[in-house]
């Protein structure tokens, strides 16, 4: 259930076998200040800015994709214990925990001035394993999300979400942003545009 794939995002993190080293790109930041700094940097009005006009292009884009595809259907969930708990736990998992491993730990700090060619080339790979984690994660720890997680539709919008959750914390180079944007995304998603009962059908 919905629970199962919001809790298991550590295990899957961990089929990943990249060392410390491949992942720390360049030798002013250790991973441990790298998430320190990203964690502690509080984003400031251009940031929150930045990442609202990502979410409005991002909403442009997968509204009139996930409807006409049928991907997305309007589903509004009125239990407020759900509605609390689906928010509470999405917080946790997957915004901060996919963050954590899939932006933070992986992509260069803006402090770390990284060069165009190595933003763009962790960028891929970030994104690359953020899209191929979900099919995995329904094949190994959650079957009930395997006609989803495998659904072309939900692939697109959830490399859509990679890219501007990247493109977040290169402009902020705080984990908050890319935290708030998936998280509100994927809340949204659930409550709203039936994606609870997708994962639960």
């Amino acid at each position: 259930m919905v629970d199962a794939y919001i809790s298991n995002v550590p295990a899957i993190a961990a089929t990943f076998e990249l060392s410390l080293d491949a992942i720390a790109l360049t030798p002013s930041l250790g991973i441990v200040s790298r998430l320190i700094t990203a964690a502690s940097t509080t984003p400031d009005a251009k940031a929150w800015l930045y990442s609202a006009a990502l979410v409005l292009i991002y909403t442009l884009i997968s509204l009139p994709i996930g409807f006409k595809f049928g991907f997305l259907k309007l589903d509004v969930e009125t239990s407020w214990e759900m509605i609390i708990g689906v928010m509470a736990r999405c917080l946790l998992s997957p915004a901060i925990s996919e963050e954590l491993f899939f932006r933070i730990l992986l992509l260069p700090h803006p402090t770390e001035k990284a060069t165009p060619t190595t933003l763009w080339l962790w960028g891929g790979i970030s994104l690359a394993m953020f899209i191929i984690y979900h099919p995995l994660n329904a094949v190994t720890f959650y079957p009930d999300g395997l006609r989803t997680f495998f659904n072309p539709v939900f692939l697109f919008l959830a490399a859509l979400l990679g890219v501007i959750c990247t493109l977040a914390y290169f402009q902020s180079g705080s984990l908050w942003m890319p935290v708030a944007i998936h998280w509100l995304i994927v809340v949204v998603w659930l409550l709203l545009l039936g994606g609870y009962k997708t994962l639960n059908s």
